[in-house]
């Protein structure tokens, strides 16, 4: 078997079109903001991507039918618009070796579909949380700043620190250096201790008036809501034990 196999279904006349990387990472928030963009959007399945450099295992549904770990590229031609190309799936390469490979094989791969920008998204974590959540940007030219910070993305001096690790900053830097097709990433603010939904959500908002389609958010919106109850209940909780903690401190 080879390292990576790449099982294409579709071959669409794709013009102009952009990309929106979303694999599984910090808050999970690209990878949900990704599989919501799919599912609102009806869109297609393009290719498969399987790989001796993600995990070896399959997982069993509810049934108790199998199906290998993968990777998996979606489009969606969007009359008056650059088309869209998404790519999903159950984990991001496990070494580095395998983070170069398969983003390169998928730039490789989508330059014949006429990829002109790629998207990334991710999480930035703040290891605390966070209310009211902001979208932090990061581009691979100065030309892009500007459309990005009209549409509410953020670049705060010296963040994200260390830079931007796995697909999220791979993608881009490949895309930049190797196919000279300019990109973004957009990371939404999450504490990084659970998938969330709500950092997902800003980011959604951000990248969909960035790219101007309408999509409906009232799902997520309820999913973000859900976790602002249970956190709700964290803060209270870390509240209650602070104050014990005080309490004992007092009679002791």
């Amino acid at each position: 078997m080879e390292k990576i196999l790449i099982k294409q279904y579709k071959k669409p006349r794709l013009t102009n079109s952009i990309l929106i990387g979303g694999l599984p990472g910090i808050g999970n928030i690209g990878k949900i903001a990704a599989d919501y963009i799919i599912e609102k959007l009806k869109m297609q399945k393009l290719a498969e991507i399987f790989s001796q450099y993600l995990p070896p295992q399959v997982f069993v549904t509810e049934n108790g039918m199998v199906y290998l770990a993968r990777n998996t590229l979606y489009y969606k031609k969007i009359p008056g618009k650059r088309d869209l190309l998404i790519l999903v799936g159950d984990f991001q390469g496990t070494t580095q070796e395998g983070q170069y490979e398969m983003s390169y094989n998928v730039l490789e791969l989508l330059r014949k579909f006429d990829l002109s920008f790629v998207y990334t998204l991710g999480g930035y974590s703040t290891g605390k949380i966070v209310e009211t959540p902001r979208v932090l940007g990061a581009v691979t030219d100065n030309s892009i700043l500007g459309n990005l910070k009209e549409n509410g993305v953020v670049f705060p001096k010296g963040e994200p620190g260390g830079g931007i690790v796995g697909s999220a900053g791979i993608l881009l830097g490949l895309a930049k250096e190797l196919f000279d097709i300019d990109g973004a990433c957009l990371m939404g603010e999450t504490s990084g201790y659970f998938a969330d939904p709500r950092g997902a959500m800003e980011v959604l908002k951000v990248l969909s008036s960035i790219l101007g389609f309408t999509i409906d958010l009232a799902e997520i919106e309820e999913r973000s809501k859900q976790i602002e109850q249970i956190t709700g209940r964290m803060q209270e909780d870390l509240q209650n034990k602070a104050s014990k903690k005080e309490d004992l401190g007092y009679f002791g």
